[in-house]
């Protein structure tokens, strides 16, 4: 295919030369009865290109093809087969994939670190998980992916499981023997899915860590918004072979996605994957050269590193991920990523009890790495920090709880309220999730234990972001009815 085409691009420039005038949502009419304040700030732009793809891109029958023609050149440029624009978020694509291999009882093999997506989809489908645990850092405090022996050992243990979920690279930029696992997934015949939320720039360049279709995973999640250049929500879920029915994932996307998706968001997808199919060699060079360059400055502040396939035990770690560790301080991450929004108005990615995170982009040149760094030795000279919080981290094995129930059977019984404090050997109703990373603490239909309450609530304590418990002081929990 001509991957100089931006099929989305072109109808949209079509519609303006055209001057269509439209009687259809959306009703600020390309932005004519739009408040002028909100212009002011937002732009006369973004109203005029906010037009449906039915009628308005493309005709009633969308007989043009301008939508499928731009997810036919992404998955070439991937090298899919099949690739889906999705509007909703990686969420959304990450439910559409799990609802295609695995239905109602059925079980799936899912690593427990997986985004609190994953879990609302098992709540939704009535699918069982297997949970499939990474090694544990007692040193740095975090968990890697699942290897592949840990997978191996759980298709042996549940030999009904339908596939595996795993994501990689993680929030902190580790990643999976997504090989390895794929070996094993062939050998078991099963269907392996990956959440590549973090990793839409990694088909290309080849010192990236390894891209899931290349490996041969059936079905690959990207969020482009998050190290691509797409708007917030774009995410491309991209198939191959023959395990998953592409009938089938398009039934669930549209059982689960809007019936009213953004142009917006589309050509944002469609002119990214032409950027980085004619270009994203050289930009992707540049990005890598700015990380290293970055990761050295970093290295010799005072307090500071930065972590990286030679200090930790994951299999590969993106590079272009900068998570930072500034326990050498005397700091916790929440804080730090506090202070250095405030006082340097540099904004950080992730922060847990003893890091912070920046992403590297093909966005980035000198001047905003250098105020990266100009930040953090601020951080590193400051004098008025606070303390870093004592949150009780579990040791190895304290996060991996016991399943008692399915997550459905627990989120949508028979719940009651208790106090936190008793809620210890109760079977979780909810989910807990310190976000970011978003890696739920308590899933519905675990056992609650000790352990697990203490590092919730001396995280919320210490500055942790709890979003989603029923309670967002964590006094009580919903727990199933006995």
């Amino acid at each position: 295919m001509d991957q100089s085409r931006v099929p989305v691009l072109e109808a949209l420039a079509a519609y303006r030369r055209r001057g269509d005038l439209s009687f259809t949502p959306p009703g600020h009419k390309q932005g004519r009865g739009v408040d002028p304040r909100v212009l002011e700030i937002m732009g006369g732009d973004v109203f005029r290109d906010d037009v449906m793809v039915m009628n308005g891109l493309d005709d009633r029958l969308q007989s043009n093809g301008v939508l499928e023609e731009a997810q036919q050149l992404m998955a070439e440029a991937v090298g899919a087969e099949q690739a889906f624009f999705s509007t909703c978020g990686s969420s959304l694509s990450i439910k559409s994939a799990m609802l295609s291999v695995a239905g109602p009882g059925e079980r799936l093999l899912v690593a427990r670190n997986a985004h609190k997506s994953v879990i609302s989809a098992l709540i939704l489908s009535g699918v069982e998980p297997v949970w499939v645990h990474g090694d544990w850092d007692g040193d740095l405090h975090m968990s890697y992916p699942p290897t592949p022996e840990a997978v191996e050992e759980a298709f042996r243990a549940a030999p009904d499981a339908k596939g595996l979920l795993v994501a990689s690279p993680v929030d902190y930029g580790t990643c999976a023997d997504l090989a390895g696992i794929n070996e094993v997934c062939r050998r078991f015949g099963r269907t392996f899915i990956v959440d590549e939320a973090w990793g839409a720039h990694l088909p290309f360049h080849d010192d990236l860590p390894e891209w899931g279709v290349n490996i041969g995973a059936d079905l690959c999640v990207t969020s482009v918004h998050k190290m691509g250049n797409g708007l917030e929500q774009s995410s491309v879920f991209h198939l191959q072979g023959d395990r998953v029915d592409p009938a089938v994932l398009k039934a669930r996307e549209d059982l689960l996605g809007t019936t009213s998706p953004s142009t917006l968001i589309y050509a944002a997808l469609d002119g990214w994957r032409r950027q980085m199919v004619e270009h994203g060699k050289d930009l992707l060079d540049r990005a890598l050269e700015l990380a290293a360059s970055a990761r050295a400055e970093i290295g010799k502040t005072h307090g500071l590193w930065v972590l990286d396939k030679e200090n930790t035990g994951a299999f590969d770690v993106d590079p272009l991920k900068l998570v930072i560790d500034v326990s050498g301080l005397g700091v916790d991450g929440y804080h730090a990523s506090d202070w250095l929004r405030e006082h340097c108005h540099v904004n950080f990615s992730l922060s847990d009890h003893r890091r912070v995170s920046a992403e590297i982009t093909v966005a980035d040149g000198d001047e905003t790495v250098g105020a990266l760094l100009d930040a953090l030795r601020a951080l590193s000279s400051a004098r008025d920090l606070r303390p870093a919080a004592r949150i009780d981290v579990p040791e190895p094995g304290e996060l991996e709880l016991e399943v008692a129930m399915l997550p459905r059977d627990a989120f949508f019984g028979r719940v009651e309220i208790v106090p936190t404090g008793q809620a210890a050997g109760r079977i979780a109703a909810e989910l807990v999730t310190p976000y970011p990373p978003g890696a739920p603490a308590l899933c519905p239909g675990e056992i609650i234990t000790e352990p697990v309450l203490s590092y919730l609530t001396t995280g919320l304590d210490g500055g942790m972001d709890i979003p989603d418990a029923s309670d967002p002081t964590l006094k009580t929990l919903r727990v199933v009815a006995e």
